[in-house]
């Protein structure tokens, strides 16, 4: 696993930066009903997608969270104000305070299924009946763009997916949230490389392939044998879903929609 502490001061810089900024908060704001005034960016790291957000709606009010302090401490610059350090597992904001509610590229990092029902149950319990959340899902098969780089990683021991459809699905209908809409995005720049990914995997990328152990070497071998070393491959194309918050408030009746 990565430490997002350490990766705060070059995150933008090698994931796309202001492009895929613009990408992601684009897609969001498809989802996100025009009456919306106050939206939640759960884990907004370094606030690049949450300054987006906030200003392309006029009349919207953003507030970010995120856990790492170094994040949390960029995205402050960006959003000077607007973003509070916490853990998505337990946000420090009243029931039912928000008409929208976003994690992007969060679910995935979660180290259990049980982490990923706190997060959804936190972000439906601040989210106002009749709101939306908007989630990605299943981020690690957005990296598989069927170049020779995923071929060589297809070897690789298999990780739980957190972040699956059909989890994530599960989940917000436990907590009265109802299917409301998909959309995607493109992961501008983020094209991999070899030597990127090389660089990727000696750098704790891949939970599976951890860095200085004989595995990890050996799959560094394997890329390292690929041609046109610098070619970034096609860039990933992540999904959205976004579900709407029962205005009954019971998961189980009728719904008020």
């Amino acid at each position: 696993m990565l430490d997002y502490d350490e990766e705060a001061e070059r995150y933008d810089v090698l994931r796309g930066g202001e492009p895929r900024a613009a990408a992601a908060a684009e897609a969001v704001l498809s989802l996100v009903p025009a009456p919306a005034r106050e939206l939640l960016d759960v884990a907004c790291g370094t606030g690049i997608v949450t300054r987006r957000l906030a200003a392309a709606r006029a009349g919207l009010r953003v507030t970010g969270v995120d856990l790492s302090p170094a994040m949390t401490r960029t995205a402050v610059a960006r959003l000077p104000g607007a973003v509070v350090r916490a853990d998505s597992r337990r946000l420090p904001f009243g029931d039912a305070r928000f008409d929208a509610v976003a994690s992007v590229w969060l679910l995935h990092l979660m180290p259990g299924p049980e982490d990923v029902r706190a997060v959804v149950a936190e972000c439906a319990r601040v989210l106002r009946p009749g709101g939306v959340y908007v989630t990605t899902v299943h981020k690690g098969a957005s990296h598989n763009v069927g170049s020779d780089i995923d071929a060589v990683l297809a070897a690789r021991p298999r990780s739980p997916v957190p972040d699956a459809p059909d989890a994530v699905d599960a989940c917000a209908a436990a907590h009265g949230l109802l299917p409301a809409g998909r959309a995607r995005f493109r992961g501008h720049g983020q094209g991999r490389s070899p030597r990127r990914t090389i660089d990727d995997l000696r750098r704790g990328w891949f939970v599976t392939l951890p860095p200085g152990e004989p595995i990890a070497e050996e799959f560094a071998a394997r890329l390292a044998r690929l041609p046109d070393q610098d070619r970034p491959r096609p860039d990933p194309v992540f999904s959205l879903r976004a579900y709407r918050k029962r205005k009954d408030g019971n998961p189980e009746g009728p719904g008020g929609d």
